[in-house]
């Protein structure tokens, strides 16, 4: 694991690089030494504290990474605290580092997450963002989703390095092949897991990447990941802040609208809770015109609800197969093949919305 994390990203004079590593399986105290450790190095005016200074929290969000606050104990508000994020082990066989790592120092610069401050060897070190992380009933709310889609369109219309290609098809193809070959030591998983039939997900894949094609839909720069964990709302000012953009590249806009909308389900997939045409109408008009008050046409309104739609479908299948992989690599307790089994019968439910992916691929005009 060593300097992988430091290797992938280009030198550069405002990020700090240090070789150490932090062992998550150590007890908590003696990890959270580690990070202290790491706290003084990164934040020079922290040098001259000892452990007994320095505390540490744990910050809830994701089921990837783990994600620690660290602050000096007493401080006023000049001594701002700093977020230590640790990759989560075998995390390369579902995240792409170099890509997020190469865009990283663009989106920070953009305003959109916290700042890079420096990279160890096995994680990154970030600015605290003074914010509440947001649960899946408050996408819903209707003053949050407009928050939402104005800051998701900002980041649509950034340019950030890196090909302008979109990578949806190229991760899906990378997580199916990982996924088609992997076995298990425990016998009720690999049970679970030679039930799954990878041709009639093979197929799925060609059949809805050959609509994609026919769609053309706009390719901008997305999150891909925009869950609750992943969003943040600062109460006082109202802002609203996208976090984590370890899945971030190109790809097609529907796709992170569509994704997003899943997102309403949590990580227990109760799709009755899916944001309806109003919902959907609403975040829509915020998001086409995120900069006034200019009227949105239903021309405009129907073609991105397609859209939309359609990528949320795609969603379910992409993540049905990351859940396969994660099955066999995360350490974390989580049923990733239950959540697989969860996304592919939402898809499979809901691909009977989609008529035409059964009439030749052809979408309907």
């Amino acid at each position: 694991m060593a300097t992988d994390a430091i290797d992938l990203l280009p030198s550069h004079d405002n990020v700090l690089y240090c070789d150490d590593a932090v062992n998550p399986d150590l007890p908590t105290e003696a990890m959270y030494s580690q990070i202290r450790k790491l706290s003084r190095y990164f934040v020079k005016s922290w040098s001259h504290f000892d452990d007994n200074d320095l505390g540490v929290a744990p910050i809830s969000g994701g089921i990837t990474n783990l994600i620690l606050k660290v602050f000096v104990k007493g401080s006023n508000e000049e001594e701002q605290p700093i977020t230590i994020r640790i990759f989560g082990p075998y995390t390369d066989e579902v995240i792409d580092r170099k890509r997020e790592l190469q865009a990283i120092l663009s989106l920070s610069a953009e305003g959109f997450g916290p700042k890079l401050i420096g990279l160890f060897a096995n994680g990154m070190v970030q600015s605290y963002i003074n914010a509440r992380t947001l649960e899946p009933v408050d996408m819903s709310r209707p003053e949050i989703a407009a928050l939402i889609a104005k800051e998701v369109r900002r980041l649509h219309e950034t340019e950030i390095p890196g090909s302008r290609e979109p990578q949806l098809w190229r991760d899906i193809q990378k997580f199916f092949d990982k996924a088609s070959v992997i076995s298990f030591e425990d016998s009720i998983k690999q049970k679970k897991y030679e039930a799954i039939s990878f041709d009639e997900i093979n197929k799925e894949i060609k059949k809805l990447q050959e609509v994609s094609d026919a769609l053309n839909a706009p390719v901008v720069y997305c999150h891909n990941d925009l869950l609750s964990g992943n969003l943040m709302v600062s109460e006082k000012s109202n802002k609203l802040h996208l976090i984590d953009f370890e899945y971030g590249s190109y790809n097609y806009r529907g796709f992170d609208i569509g994704n997003h909308f899943n997102e309403y389900a949590g990580f227990e997939c109760d799709y009755s809770l899916y944001p309806d045409k109003k919902a959907q109408f609403h975040f829509f008009r915020h998001y086409l015109h995120c900069k006034g008050s200019q009227e949105v046409s239903k021309i405009e309104l129907e073609a991105l609800y397609i859209e939309t739609n359609f990528y949320a479908l795609v969603s379910h299948l992409f993540w049905a197969i990351w859940g396969i992989v994660q099955a066999r690599y995360s350490p974390i307790n989580f049923d990733y093949l239950e959540y697989f089994r969860l996304r592919f019968g939402e898809y499979k439910r809901r691909k009977d919305e989609f008529p035409f992916l059964e009439k030749n691929c052809k979408v309907e005009s």
